[in-house]
């Protein structure tokens, strides 16, 4: 099944009118208005938001990127866990991952003193929590497809011996 052209334009650019929509999509604006809002209601639409450039807004918060190994819980999985550990107000995103840990976790803070707390105290001490290895986002390139700086191009690149 692949995904409704109209939700592949809202993913990357929702701020389109009904109408712009309804034109790119060679539909009625009302019926573009009555789907978006048909998505919404049943949770395909979760929300909307802005890609912000932390550096140039002058937002001093760190990011982390942890790695969490939990041990799976009888007839749950993942699952319980996984909520909980998402329903923190310092998380971002959590994604449950394949390879050599089980969560991916994001969170964001203030400082790395504070996201570094976060971990110690509350993640960390989750009863099925078996490890954490945290990584700080030192700088964005890409987020959501929008490239952060646009390379300048000088022509070809010297040749040095």
């Amino acid at each position: 099944m692949s995904v409704d052209p109209l939700l592949q334009i809202l993913s990357q650019k929702a701020r389109y009118s009904h109408q712009e929509l309804a034109e790119a999509l060679k539909m009625d604006a009302d019926a573009v208005a009555a789907k978006i809002s048909d998505y919404e209601d049943d949770g395909t639409i979760l929300g909307y938001h802005a890609v912000i450039n932390g550096d140039q807004a002058g937002d001093t918060n760190v990011s982390a990127f942890i790695e969490v190994k939990l041990t799976p819980e009888r007839g749950g999985g993942f699952d319980r866990l996984a909520m909980r550990i998402a329903r923190f107000e310092q998380v971002e995103a959590c994604y449950l991952a394949s390879g050599g840990y089980d969560l991916l976790v994001i969170v964001q803070g203030p400082s790395l003193r504070e996201v570094a707390s976060f971990v110690s105290e509350k993640l960390s001490t989750i009863d099925g929590v078996l490890s954490t290895a945290t990584h700080f986002k030192l700088k964005s390139y890409k987020e959501y497809g929008f490239i952060f700086e646009q390379e300048e191009t000088e022509g070809r690149l010297a040749v040095s011996p």
